[in-house]
């Protein structure tokens, strides 16, 4: 017997086991036990359980290699499985906001404000990987126009031994007028042989496709996990007629799955690239590129940067961050600057892109120039000049699945630019700001809870390594998570947004503690603390940027608490308390930044 561990739903397992001794009725759960081979990278004849291996994407952490594996050497011809078969499905939707995820050449000539991240010719210079990006589709179920009805995708029968590559070409018929913008897909889990027991990651709004009611459907209303996959169809989307039928190929390696629109690419509109894609093309994750196309965003960025430049003569700006939108903006608007960028993430790759996109944006490269590497800027580099602007967004490649204060590295930079900074350089942003919101967040709470026995089953020992919050002892602290709020399921703020403590760029980094008491505005139970940075970027504070949770592209910080707590005024009625029957009025939080490590520390009181 071949099992898969579904860690998040052992339950499900449990299910399928007992569905299995009830088949074979002398077999007791010890034996039942011994039968479970582990599926390991090499030859093992003991009993145990693997770890999870199925992601959004189904294939994405090894699921093919580690079943051709267990087929070559562990598994008797014909065995039984658990799960017994996987089958993905998709359907094609009208989406702006996943739109502007991907196709920034197109936002950008909405935008038209005379700076051109991606040129006429150069439409995919900038982008995305092309590859399923996880997300919680029902956050967004009202922005979505669906345009076919679902349809089968991919089959893995689990045992038997799974092909390395597969193609499926689909024929799919339009339900409706309208542009194809993305696929969103998703898997079932037929858990037992029979076909009684399913598991579903569909979004909300595919109903169960089995009407059977002794067969046994499992879908949560939100998993943290195992979420829906979307793929982005190049350009402004391909445009669909109701009834129309499209042809769709599905391919498949080992590890993930892309799809491509066949005899449409006419339509699909998806740019050209007259140079080299490998040697100047930037990736970056979808939200980036949809902040870099946002009109809002870009709008702030203009007005701040040329505010600051109206009326002066800099002959020397630096861009601390990885900052493609201010590098080129301050290039354009400062004819007679010196323009150095940083660029420790993109570097070289980063060099190449402007030199494709200057003549578009009306620089020469003569003045700019990119260090490219993980060092300080010294006087050499400068050409012994002192720097007057020291700008960035902040953005730093890579770290965008961080915690928000992880971009508190530009002060950091910032400080260790010191000696190369004139006594009135401009900085922006001139300051951060630390918000926090004490929030309701029970499905958050719930996924991240401590596990103890699962089944019978032992599982406390992992409790670390996946970064447990909730439900934890009284001794023990759990991690801040970075997560985007508005994908965490059921959310309700019940304080108002509070300023914890601020950062001043202006002088060098130091340590920084706040505190703030906030009274409850809203019954209701309160399972941990949001937080986020606002980024100032004038000195009269006219110009901020916030990446707070209303804002989809930015991720927030998020504290559970050990146990949830009833908050809320005493004058409103509200059915929640807590254990001695009564409800907390207000809290007081604390926190302190240490700049050795960046770290941010938290503690509250509930009064």
């Amino acid at each position: 017997m071949l099992l898969i561990n579904l860690l998040p739903k052992a339950g499900l397992i449990g299910l399928a086991m007992s569905r299995f001794r009830h088949t074979q009725p002398s077999i007791s759960i010890s034996q039942l036990l011994k039968l479970v081979l582990l599926v390991v990278q090499a030859s093992c004849s003991e009993c145990g359980l693997e770890d999870e291996i199925l992601d959004s994407e189904l294939l994405g952490e090894g699921l093919i290699p580690t079943l051709q594996h267990a087929h070559n050497e562990l598994l008797v011809q014909n065995p039984l499985t658990v799960p017994h078969r996987a089958t993905t499905y998709g359907q094609l939707v009208e989406c702006e906001f996943l739109w502007k995820m991907h196709d920034l050449h197109n936002c950008e000539a909405k935008v038209s404000d005379g700076t051109h991240l991606v040129p006429v010719g150069l439409e995919k210079i900038v982008g995305v990987n092309r590859r399923q990006y996880a997300m919680h589709c029902n956050a967004i179920s009202s922005d979505i126009k669906l345009l076919s009805e679902p349809f089968k995708i991919f089959e893995f029968d689990f045992g038997k031994r799974p092909d390395s590559h597969g193609v499926t070409e689909l024929r799919v018929n339009a339900t409706s007028d309208g542009k194809v913008h993305a696929l969103i897909s998703w898997w079932v889990l037929q858990l037992d042989h029979e076909g009684t027991i399913f598991y579903s990651t569909a979004p909300k709004w595919i109903n169960s496709p089995f009407n059977n009611k002794e067969l046994q459907f499992f879908r949560p209303d939100w998993c943290d996990h195992w979420k829906q996959c979307v793929w982005f169809f190049p350009g402004t989307g391909v445009p669909l007629i109701k009834n129309e039928q499209v042809h769709i190929e599905a391919v498949h390696d080992e590890t993930s799955v892309s799809y491509s629109f066949k005899h449409h690419n006419d339509k699909a509109n998806p740019g050209n690239c007259d140079v080299d894609s490998q040697d100047c093309q930037l990736t970056f994750s979808p939200e980036k590129i949809a902040i870099y196309g946002d009109k809002n965003w870009r709008s702030s960025i203009l007005t701040a940067t040329k505010d600051a430049l109206q009326g002066k003569d800099f002959s020397l700006c630096v861009v601390a961050d990885d900052s493609i939108f201010l590098t080129i903006l301050i290039a354009s608007v400062s004819t007679s600057s010196q323009v150095i960028s940083m660029f420790p993430g993109i570097q070289e790759k980063g060099f190449r892109y402007l030199q494709a996109v200057a003549d578009a944006n009306c620089f020469s490269m003569d003045r700019v120039k990119v260090i490219g590497k993980k060092r300080c800027l010294t006087m050499n580099d400068t050409n012994q000049k002192k720097v007057d602007i020291l700008v960035g967004e902040p953005f730093y490649c890579g770290n965008e699945g961080m915690l928000p204060w992880q971009n508190l590295r530009f002060w950091k930079e910032r400080t260790m630019l010191d000696p190369v900074l004139s006594k009135d350089v401009l900085i922006m942003p001139c300051k951060g700001i630390l918000k926090a919101c004490a929030m309701s967040l029970p499905d958050l709470w719930r996924s991240r809870c401590n596990l103890k026995k699962i089944e019978g089953f032992e599982h406390s020992v992992v409790n670390t390594s996946l970064g447990a919050c909730g439900d934890m002892p009284a001794s023990k602290e759990g991690p801040c998570l970075p997560y985007f709020i508005w994908q965490c399921g059921e959310i309700k703020e019940l304080s108002e947004v509070f300023t914890v403590m601020e950062f001043d760029f202006l002088k060098p980094i130091t340590s920084c503690f706040g505190r703030k008491k906030v009274e409850f505005i809203k019954t209701g139970i309160c399972h941990g603390f949001v937080l986020w940075i606002d980024w100032v970027l004038d000195r009269e504070s006219s110009i901020v940027l916030t990446t707070g949770p209303d804002h989809r592209y930015w991720k927030q910080g998020v504290k559970l608490l050990s146990t949830p707590i009833a908050v809320g005024n005493d004058q409103e009625s509200c059915s929640a308390t807590n254990s001695n029957g009564e409800r907390r009025c207000w809290v007081e939080f604390e926190a302190s930044f240490d700049p050795s490590s960046g770290e941010l520390s938290m503690s509250h009181s509930f009064q």
